[in-house]
């Protein structure tokens, strides 16, 4: 739903009871910016069903890669592992919606079903982005400080600190859920919604110190390699952080246009292009920086595919 949000309207159903006469309940949500499928809307559908595929394959083969390759066993790429894991979910909990209502004529989710859908899509995002600060930490760690990394970034500690990345992002909604944070769904509120300004301000106050974070130690990061002496040592640490740098850009760049814009005059086609960015864009280029910008995975997957051959030979 979340890229619809502009066009976003509600329909209600009148209660039967005298007592209740003037009052109303809302059932369900109409998307009323999705196309018909008279105006082409499987022009839509076939290339968001590849992207959506795509998604789902890449970051499998990430994880798979990972878990079953004892090379990657180390706390960078167990991070990338458990981010790889988040954004199937985190897709998963908008995409195929998108996908349905493109093909049905009754384009619409019940209220419930909306919001879970926004309480899982904020959860998993909010425990991705806390993940991605974890990882520049950790590649702070790893680059500024390389003689103390495997005393600082012990198994335990990588192992508490994703654990910790999803609890955290998905118990920081509890106390908001009931609130409904999208613009469209609040704009639906017969009651007053002027306490929404709070948790504006906390979600603004969080990605601006999540962005300094990550930003910051990726700073310190490109000082320390600068001074490497060696070109071959600038370029492999270049190579293990570039990755991280580009998915942040990507992730933290969409999120800050989406949540940051302090104004509400943004034209519907510009809003449903910034909410597409994050929420279908950035989780496809992800497994296309991870693997393909990665020298380590990369072989990883190769192998993994030379194998697969191997046995489908050895059975047929």
């Amino acid at each position: 739903m979340s890229w619809t949000m502009p066009s976003l309207h509600s329909q209600v159903a009148l209660l039967g009871n005298m007592e209740s006469r003037n009052q109303s309940t809302v059932t369900e949500f109409i998307f009323t910016g999705l196309p018909r499928l008279q105006d082409g809307s499987l022009l839509y559908f076939f290339p968001l069903l590849f992207i959506y595929t795509f998604i789902i394959i890449g970051n499998l083969l990430i994880f798979s890669a990972v878990r079953l390759s004892t090379h990657l066993h180390n706390p960078m790429y167990n991070f990338i592992c458990i981010f790889s894991f988040l954004e199937i979910w985190y897709t998963t909990s908008t995409i195929p919606k998108m996908l349905s209502n493109l093909i049905s004529e009754k384009k619409a989710i019940s209220m419930m079903g909306c919001f879970l859908q926004m309480y899982f899509f904020h959860s998993l995002g909010n425990s991705g982005g806390i993940l991605l600060t974890t990882t520049a930490i950790d590649r702070y760690v790893a680059i500024c400080n390389p003689l103390r990394y495997q005393m600082i970034m012990t198994p335990r500690l990588c192992t508490q600190l994703s654990a910790d990345s999803c609890i955290f992002g998905f118990l920081i909604l509890l106390p908001e859920i009931i609130f409904c944070d999208l613009v469209p769904v609040l704009s639906l509120a017969c009651t007053d919604t002027s306490m929404i300004l709070i948790e504006d301000v906390i979600h603004a106050v969080t990605i601006i110190i999540t962005f300094l974070i990550i930003a910051l130690s990726y700073v310190r990061i490109v000082t320390v390699i600068l001074r490497i002496p060696s070109s071959e040592g600038r370029q492999k640490a270049f190579s293990t952080s570039a990755g991280h740098l580009m998915v942040f850009l990507i992730f933290f760049g969409s999120v800050s246009l989406m949540y940051l814009h302090f104004s509400d005059t943004y034209p519907p086609v510009l809003d449903t292009a910034i909410a597409l960015m994050f929420t279908v864009l950035a989780p496809f280029f992800n497994p296309i920086i991870y693997s393909l910008r990665n020298k380590d995975m990369n072989n990883v997957i190769k192998k993994l595919f030379c194998f697969q051959k191997v046995l489908n030979k050895s059975g047929s």
